[in-house]
């Protein structure tokens, strides 16, 4: 069966009563200006790179760890022991949290500030030493060739490029969980204008301002850090700077090559700036103004973020029934905080769930008899460009 063959079936079930009227209710809301994008991992698979649990396995297998970060990813590996799901975020998130521990030691003036890990014993700057090589590890399988294909395809269809023309005044904004630079560099090679958050051109500085300028295009929020932010050395804020000779010539004045958080849910990290000014830009994105409303698209994302969920769960509360959130999960039914809003009558008639095995919204389930393949990004793209 060749690929085309297979994507023309997995969209086949979905040309039938009920869920050839969701998939038309999908479209008009589509069709509506004041959209977002959350994306997460699961949505850069298709372009070749790891989802987390992969990254995980290549990141901890990898052989250019030195011996005292194997040691510390075993031993926070060990902590999780019969545990279900834990990824190299959440093992960067522990050593974020021991650091913190560490260097609050340190600057009380405490006799032993070290912090003893399974036998080995470190200290704060030595466990941010750690934390720069893992990052660095996970830099090098986003920066494998990837296939942008389906990426192009998807803002082309966003913004109805299938006809040759564009709402110029339509401006899209796009929440980005992950690390790599699909999007934007989608957008960039469809021509199509967006802020990034920065000031500048390929060596950019961070100016969230851009943010506000932006009246139409693209905005572009990169919620987890990227894989081409630096920080300089007595810097506060970040730099967008692609590897290459430039890099190469100033690596003595970089302080952090790679910056990343995980997964934003330390409390400590998420009032920094710009992590803190980029949820304030979410927040902002999520609350419609009078006599507007917000579609906000979800696809990608596992929901393992609370602070993200955390700003979900409170735009839908504040929003006075002005945001529609759409949900596309490889889950069989709503689980976890989905199910929770799913279950919540203040909200559920705001969530559409879009699963594995069926449709909620409301008082409506439709169940369904096979998997349901909407959840996949490519698919997405499909029925956005009205495939069926």
């Amino acid at each position: 069966m060749s690929d085309d063959t297979k994507q023309i079936n997995e969209l086949a079930a979905l040309s039938k009563a009920p869920f050839d009227e969701v998939v038309r209710e999908f479209e008009t809301l589509m069709g509506q200006n004041n959209r977002v994008f959350l994306l997460g991992a699961g949505c850069s698979k298709c372009a070749k790179l790891p989802l987390m649990d992969e990254l995980t396995d290549k990141v901890m297998d990898n052989g250019s760890l030195g011996s005292t970060a194997k040691h510390v990813l075993g031993y926070l590996k060990e902590q999780y022991n019969g545990g279900h799901g834990a990824t190299i975020e959440d093992y960067m998130s522990d050593i974020v949290d021991i650091m913190a521990i560490a260097a609050r030691r340190r600057d009380c003036g405490a006799k032993d500030a070290k912090l003893d890990l399974d036998g080995k014993k470190l200290d704060a700057n030595e466990l941010g030493d750690v934390l720069s090589e893992i990052k660095n590890v996970m830099v090098r399988f986003f920066e494998a060739k990837v296939d942008i294909q389906t990426h192009r395809e998807f803002v082309r269809a966003v913004y109805s490029l299938r006809t040759g023309k564009t709402n110029s005044s339509d401006r899209v904004d796009y929440l980005l969980l992950n690390y790599d630079t699909l999007v934007e560099d989608a957008l960039a090679l469809e021509r199509l204008s967006y802020v990034d958050g920065f000031a500048g051109g390929a060596v950019g500085w961070w100016d969230a301002n851009t943010y506000n300028l932006a009246k139409s295009g693209s905005r572009v929020f990169k919620l987890h850090g990227s894989i081409d932010w630096r920080l300089f050395e007595g810097d506060v804020l970040p730099r967008r700077m692609r590897d290459g000779g430039v890099l190469q010539s100033i690596e003595d004045k970089i302080k952090e090559r790679v910056m990343i958080w995980p997964t934003a849910t330390k409390y400590r990290e998420t009032q920094r700036d710009p992590y803190a000014q980029l949820l304030e830009a979410m927040r902002l994105s999520l609350n419609p103004k009078e006599a507007q409303e917000v579609i906000l698209t979800i696809c990608g994302y596992r929901f393992a973020d609370t602070h993200i969920n955390a700003e979900i769960d409170r735009a839908l509360n504040e929003s006075a029934r002005r945001l529609n959130v759409l949900i596309f999960t490889e889950e069989e039914k709503p689980t976890g905080w989905v199910e929770r809003w799913f279950k919540n009558k203040e909200v559920n008639q705001q969530v559409r769930i879009h699963a594995k095995r069926g449709f909620f919204h409301g008082d409506k389930v439709y169940p369904a008899s096979e998997d349901l393949t909407w959840w996949k990004f490519e698919n997405i793209v499909r029925l956005l460009r009205g495939e069926r």
